[in-house]
């Protein structure tokens, strides 16, 4: 059975810094887009940054316009696990955060066979 797991959510100040973690147990994900998306109260979900595996054998990164500059992702495949590494976090951030695996059509989408549990985000001053 496929779990995914996020751990690093928290209140913080905007202009912080915070890193989310997810840690898939159950298979490997290797060669699958693993990421995150987000959700805000009385909003759509949305996505956030993916990292997915090319044709040429190489790992691309994709990261919504919001959060370009700011957020970071990095992978671990011997440790199964994707963080999101967010700085000068705004109020706009605010959000559960999820993760993902294993998309099923464009990265963008919120088409993944896995979603973990979501983390909590709040920044505010």
């Amino acid at each position: 059975q496929v779990h995914l797991v996020e751990s690093g959510g928290g209140l913080v100040q905007p202009g912080d810094s915070l890193r989310l973690s997810c840690a898939a147990s159950g298979r490997s994900f290797i060669r699958a887009a693993m990421g995150w998306f987000r959700q805000a109260p009385g909003k759509e979900r949305e996505f956030v940054a993916a990292l997915a595996w090319s044709p040429t054998g190489t790992y691309y990164t994709t990261l919504s316009d919001s959060v370009k500059g700011r957020f970071t992702l990095t992978r671990d495949n011997n440790k199964n696990t994707i963080d999101l590494q967010m700085n000068n976090l705004k109020s706009e951030d605010t959000a559960v955060y999820y993760c993902v695996a294993e998309a099923r059509g464009r990265i963008t989408d919120d088409k993944y066979d896995y979603w973990g549990q979501g983390t909590q985000v709040t920044v505010s001053s």
